[in-house]
């Protein structure tokens, strides 16, 4: 239970942000994802204030809002002082109604389209995050029709290898994502932007990957960007003045797992392009970073009740819960770690292996694959930890199973901010 730090057992019982787990089950139902408000607020504020110590004022922190999107998690980032960014017309949506200020979103997507680009410069969004020389033309001709300029950013391959799984590593040639710096196509790309007669670039992107627990990597790709600002302002004459190292800080699934803290990974990226300027005569750009998942996901656990138990002898014991992969698709996408609990028997002797399986009709349908758990019985409840990124967003109504809802808890208070969806609301836009 160490890996969630708000977690602590009173009683024989798991709490979690000072709120009993069992009571909200009971109280909401499962399947259910909780998460912890104070906990996102805490990271937010460790982001905020480890910006200001190790790079000063001239810096953002953008909320990644792929990893968890709703309105209240935008409001909680915008009252903590953090921008977000993007990457889909129904995020800035999202977003916008949630009050974020349209100067503190980044719009990112390797295919944005032509409708959500219009969006995002009729909001008036702070960047546009370019993917290729085909956005380029139709951010251009949008502004124009428009009358704007559009504020852009370039998103680069820097060509660093993360040693993360290949669905999440991102900073390789090899990437759907970005242009690339190993075979000239970047430094050309940013010629074309800067004759781009409706557009004007601020800055430069990288985003090596996802769940990366070494500094190395988040070191060697700023100081590559570093090193691409030195040459374009040694090619074209212009100086780039903002600089946004995207996310990637991995975060504590399993009790093996020893990530970053986010002091480390700011201090070590800031001080690495601090001492990158210096060395090539530029100034300290503007510093941008784009947490998610060490925002939001050790914060939130998904509650589950255990229904079917089969012992196949010699095999394999399956425990199913009513859940699965339509609330968390992570391991059928790429076998992602988790770690379970009992909540209401948290310390008890663990003893047999179980596979945790959903519900729906896929054999692929595993949440965790073989984790040593008490002896379950049916109708009991399990949480699986460390779900606060990446489920409720990837969640889906595959086998028409209705999303679960959310429960946001502080300092012990539980306040529902999306609710448990019905079967009207999965065929609600099904045409008679």
């Amino acid at each position: 239970m160490s890996i969630m730090k708000t977690l602590e057992t009173r009683n024989g019982e798991l709490y979690l942000g000072g709120a009993s787990v069992s009571k909200l089950a009971k109280k909401y139902g499962t399947p259910l994802y909780l998460m912890d408000e104070g906990e996102i607020r805490a990271n937010c504020m460790r982001y905020e204030s480890a910006m200001r110590k190790y790079y000063g004022e001239n810096a953002i922190v953008l909320y990644a809002s792929k990893a968890f999107s709703c309105k209240a998690v935008y409001r909680t980032v915008r009252d903590c002082g953090l921008g977000c960014d993007v990457v889909s017309g129904g995020e800035l949506y999202t977003a916008l109604a949630a009050g974020m200020e349209p100067e503190k979103i980044f719009f990112h997507g390797n295919n944005k389209t032509e409708a959500e680009i219009r969006e995002a410069l009729t909001a008036g969004v702070g960047r546009i995050v370019l993917d290729s020389g085909f956005e380029l033309g139709t951010v251009d001709r949008i502004a124009a029709e428009l009358g704007v300029t559009a504020r852009v950013s370039v998103r680069i391959k820097p060509g660093i290898d993360a040693h993360t799984h290949d669905f999440i590593a991102t900073g390789k040639i090899d990437s759907k994502f970005g242009v690339a710096l190993e075979n000239g196509e970047a430094i050309a790309f940013i010629g074309e932007i800067l004759k781009a007669p409706h557009t004007e670039l601020c800055g430069l992107h990288c985003h090596i990957g996802s769940q990366i627990f070494d500094t190395r990597p988040f070191v060697r790709a700023a100081e590559v960007m570093m090193d691409f600002i030195a040459e374009i302002r040694d090619t074209y004459g212009y100086t780039v003045r903002e600089l946004n190292v995207g996310g990637g800080v991995g975060i504590k699934y399993l009790d093996s797992h020893d990530p970053l803290t986010i002091e480390e990974n700011v201090k070590n990226t800031a001080e690495a392009v601090l001492a990158a300027a210096e060395r090539c005569g530029i100034p300290a750009p503007r510093l941008c970073m784009e947490p998610g998942r060490s925002i939001v996901g050790d914060a939130g656990l998904t509650v589950y009740t255990v229904g079917s138990v089969k012992e196949i002898k010699n095999v394999r014991n399956y425990a199913s819960v009513d859940g699965g992969m339509t609330d968390n698709p992570r391991f059928a996408l790429y076998e992602a770690a988790y770690e379970a609990v009992l909540p209401c028997r948290p310390d008890a002797e663990r003893d047999t292996v179980y596979t945790v399986a959903g519900r729906c009709c896929e054999s692929g349908d595993i949440l965790i694959r073989d984790i040593t758990l008490p002896k379950l019985t049916p109708g009991e409840l399990l949480c699986v930890l460390s779900t606060g990124a990446y489920n409720y967003s990837m969640a889906s109504n595959y086998n028409r199973v209705p999303r679960p809802p959310v429960v946001f808890i502080r300092n012990g208070e539980d306040r529902m901010v999306v609710r448990r969806e019905t079967y009207a609301d999965v065929m609600a836009k099904d045409l008679d």
